[in-house]
């Protein structure tokens, strides 16, 4: 038996995007449910580092800069290079121009931020960074769409459009026990399921082979919105468009001190003030356990002499050129970072550091040390040294000896004498893919000939649109600005 529930708004996806759409669906006046298949809200929003790139606000004035909308646009053409000619202007001009409003809309949410921070080609400083931890996007929507009657759904995966007379009025879904349901919206659904990095067979078809055996940050983003969109006539744009594969730690078994605080407005300010008045001895330790978690080694490591070691004890890549992509294709899909006391030596002070966040700090050689002894490895021998990485010791040491001897080397060192050190293992993610469903300025999802699907929209990484959103800061941006025009939208949106 399949059960029946009828809303007027329906959305797909409980992310950054998908909250923004229910929140001012609601504050439309319209009923909404919101479909989640995960077991709590937050999607990759709550995977990302928690940056909003946005211009013209109260932080900017804070520190004397003057910028604006017009600026922000024409800088985003300088991120994206040499794909410039493929972006969306029309998407660029509406990230750019309600940028300010969007920050601020999160900040009278309860959400915090640092900043603004600096990050070339910007012309002035206008990255934000959310404070604890970028949870604390779907804490703070989670509680007001549920203050104003959203009804958010989670453990339910949604399969495919419903379509009457030619217009999508609802979804078909399965909830945690198996129950069927179709899911009807008298008004119109808004995809905001992410991206598909999670999902070989679109990673295949719109990518290329080579990102298919890659991992995704987060493994639920496998596309369903776009699977769905395509199913009833929508086409992707700059589908092959992939960040990623890159290089990042494995994570921690638990979580660190970051994670574990909670989101809420009190605790965020306070950290906010400490981050802007308290001395950087003070902060380091607090920072240290966030920068040494989330990001990747910096590429100096393998420039400066570090070697990829895959789990067989073998070097099975040229460490220089795009090496992240072979890290995908080795058993168990990770490697280490082995190096000497020399190479290592250098990654204790500026200018080499281990992994950074733009604008935050820089970890070294000893703050991995002291927060990651689960990935950080020292040893008086190569053989010592191998079993702490797990790898046979002759496989390693014969690898040492075949680099040393090789002319392949280039002008990097030979690895010299010990103790020697490793840092791993390492895995490759796709941290997105930049394909997006074409939609128009009102998000409303296109057909093949360019006209509206009736009842359906989408927003986020699902709704992208062909736009390029390089540089830090521009996803989650564009998840809460198109969340928001998608939510409204769809409120006001009437059968013809």
């Amino acid at each position: 038996m399949i059960k029946t529930h009828t809303s007027e708004v329906l959305i797909i996806g409980a992310g950054g995007a998908g909250l923004a759409a229910a929140y001012e669906a609601a504050k439309a006046g319209s009923q909404v449910t919101v479909l989640e298949k995960n077991p709590e809200p937050g999607g990759s929003t709550s995977w990302s580092v928690g940056s909003v790139t946005a211009s013209g606000t109260p932080h900017q004035r804070d520190a004397g800069i003057e910028d604006s909308a017009d600026a922000h646009f024409e800088d985003l053409a300088l991120h994206a290079g040499n794909l410039v000619s493929r972006d969306n202007l029309k998407l660029r001009r509406i990230l750019a121009d309600n940028s300010s409003e969007m920050l601020q809309w999160l900040i009278d949410l309860g959400v915090v931020f640092v900043g603004p921070q600096e990050e070339p080609p910007h012309r002035v400083a206008r990255m934000h960074n959310v404070v604890p931890n970028s949870k604390s996007f779907a804490y703070h929507l989670t509680r007001h769409c549920k203050s104003s009657g959203v009804d958010i759904r989670t453990n339910t995966n949604t399969t495919d459009l419903i379509i009457e007379k030619n217009r999508v009025v609802g979804v078909h879904a399965t909830d945690a026990d198996g129950q069927r349901w179709r899911y009807l919206a008298n008004r119109a659904v808004v995809l905001a399921s992410g991206d598909y990095s999670g999902s070989e067979e679109l990673k295949r078809r719109f990518a290329s082979e080579s990102v298919v055996p890659v991992e995704p940050v987060n493994r639920t983003a496998t596309g369903d919105g776009h699977r769905m969109a395509i199913s009833v006539g929508a086409s992707v744009i700059n589908g092959d468009i992939v960040r990623g594969p890159i290089m990042r730690f494995v994570p921690p078994s638990s979580k660190n001190l970051i994670l574990r605080l909670p989101p809420e407005t009190t605790i965020a300010r306070c950290i906010a003030w400490s981050m802007k008045h308290l001395p950087q001895r003070l902060l380091r330790p607090f920072l240290m356990s966030f920068l040494t978690t989330a990001l990747g080694p910096s590429p100096d490591l393998l420039r400066e002499g570090g070697l990829l070691i895959n789990k067989a004890g073998k070097r099975f890549t040229d460490e220089l050129n795009a090496p992240a992509k072979d890290v995908a294709l080795q058993p168990e899909k990770i490697a280490w970072i082995m190096m000497d006391e020399s190479t290592a030596a250098k990654f204790e002070r500026w200018p080499y550091f281990v992994s950074t966040a733009p604008g935050v700090a820089y970890a070294y050689m000893k703050d991995y040390k002291r927060n990651r002894p689960d990935i950080f490895h020292r040893a008086n021998s190569l053989n010592e040294l191998a079993e702490k990485m797990g790898v046979p010791p002759s496989a390693l040491q014969a690898t040492v000896k075949d680099y040393n001897n090789s002319t392949e080397r280039g002008m990097r060192p030979t690895v010299g004498e010990g103790p020697y050190y490793a840092l791993g293992p390492v895995k490759s993610y796709v941290v997105f893919t930049d394909g997006g469903l074409r939609v128009n300025e009102n998000l409303e999802v296109l057909d093949q000939t360019d006209l509206p699907i009736p009842g359906l929209f989408a927003a986020g990484s699902v709704g992208q649109g062909g736009l390029l959103l390089e540089g830090h800061g521009h996803h989650l941006g564009w998840a809460f600005v198109s969340g928001r025009i998608a939510g409204k939208n769809a409120a006001l949106n009437a059968h013809a």
